[in-house]
C-alpha cells in the first residue's frame, strides 16, 4: 500500500456493528485503507469497494501510518496492539493507534507506555452514539493523548465522527466515556421506574415513550443541566444560583407528586426518592422545600 495526495494509510482493525459503518466512511480517503477482522466475510465488501485485506494487525501495520482500533474487550485490545501477530511487531515509529473500544482507562495508559517504547503514540478514542450514529458519520469521539497524536487523527475521525474532543492525556478519553454512560445506563434505570410507575397507573407505556423522546429532542434531556465548570457548592451570589435553584424547585415539587401517586398505587420508587434528596445538592444549590418535607418525614 502507498500512500498518494501526502495522506498516511489508515488501517482499521474489527469490523463488527459499529467498526464497519466507521471503517466504510474511511473507503475514499486518498491514502488507501487496509482493513483487517477475524471473519473473512467481514472484509468482502471492503476489498471489493478497493481497500486492502490484510490477515493480521501486524499486517496492517506494516502498511499503514494511522490505525484504529474496535474490537470487543481489553484483552482483544491487548492482544491486536501487543501480541504475537500485534501492531507492535511491525509498526513504524511516529505510528498512531486509537483504541475505539470502551476499556478500562488503566488498559489505555498501560499500552500507551508499551506503545511508546518502540516509537508508537497511542491515544484512547472511546465514541457515543451507537450504530445509527455511525451509519450517519454522526459520533462522537472522546480523545484521550498527546496533543502530536490529537492533531494526527482529527482529520481522518471527521470522516465518521460529527463530534470530536481532546479530553486530555492517555486514559482521560475513557474517563470521559464511562461517565457519559453512567449517565445512559442510570437514565434507562430511571425510564424503567417511570415506566412501572404509568403502568401502574393505567397508563400506555410506549405512549409515555413517545412523549419522551418528543421533548428530550427539544430541551435536550439531562445533558442541557450540564453547562457549569465545575460541581461546587454555589453561592447565592452566584447567577447560576438562581437558574438552578428554579430547577431544583420544579424538580423537587414533581418529584413529590411522582412519590405521592407512587405511594398511593403502592409502587416503590427508589430512584424517584434519591433523586429527591439529592437534586438540590447535586446541582450544586442545596435541598428546596420539598426535600427538606421529605427528610422530616422520614427522620
Amino acid at each position: 500500500m502507498t500512500e498518494t495526495s501526502g495522506k498516511a494509510a489508515l488501517g482499521y482493525i474489527g469490523l463488527g456493528n459499529m467498526g464497519a459503518p466507521m471503517a466504510t466512511r474511511l473507503l475514499d480517503w486518498p491514502g488507501g485503507l487496509v482493513v483487517c477482522d477475524a471473519r473473512p466475510e467481514a472484509l468482502e465488501s471492503f476489498t471489493t469497494a478497493g481497500a486492502t485485506a490484510a490477515e493480521t494487525p501486524a499486517a496492517v501495520a506494516a502498511q499503514t501510518t494511522v490505525i484504529s482500533v474496535t474490537v470487543l474487550d481489553d484483552a482483544q485490545v491487548r492482544d491486536v496492539v501487543a501480541g504475537p501477530d500485534g501492531i507492535l511487531t511491525t509498526a513504524r515509529p511516529g505510528t498512531v493507534v486509537a483504541i475505539h473500544s470502551t476499556i478500562s482507562d488503566t488498559t489505555a495508559v498501560d499500552l500507551a507506555q508499551t506503545c511508546s517504547e518502540y516509537g508508537v503514540l497511542l491515544v484512547d478514542a472511546p465514541i457515543s452514539g451507537g450504530a445509527s450514529g455511525a451509519q450517519q458519520g454522526r459520533l462522537a469521539v472522546m480523545i484521550g493523548g498527546s496533543e502530536e497524536a490529537f492533531a494526527t487523527v482529527r482529520e481522518p475521525f471527521e470522516c465518521w465522527a460529527e463530534l470530536i474532543v481532546h479530553a486530555g492525556e492517555v486514559g482521560a478519553g475513557t474517563r470521559m466515556k464511562l461517565a457519559r454512560n453512567l449517565l445512559h445506563f442510570a437514565s434507562f434505570t430511571a425510564a424503567m421506574e417511570a415506566s412501572r410507575l404509568a403502568e401502574a397507573a393505567g397508563l400506555d407505556i410506549r405512549t409515555l415513550g413517545k412523549v419522551v423522546r418528543h421533548t428530550d429532542a427539544i430541551t435536550g434531556g439531562a445533558g442541557a443541566i450540564m453547562l457549569r465548570k465545575s460541581t461546587a457548592t454555589l453561592d447565592e451570589s452566584d447567577p447560576w444560583f438562581s437558574i438552578l435553584g428554579h430547577v431544583r424547585n420544579l424538580g423537587e415539587k414533581d418529584l413529590s407528586l411522582a412519590l405521592d401517586l407512587g405511594g398511593r398505587l403502592n409502587l416503590d420508587l427508589p430512584l424517584a426518592s434519591l433523586a429527591l434528596t439529592g437534586l438540590g445538592p447535586g446541582l450544586g444549590v442545596g435541598s428546596g422545600v420539598h426535600a427538606e418535607h421529605e427528610a422530616k418525614e422520614h427522620s
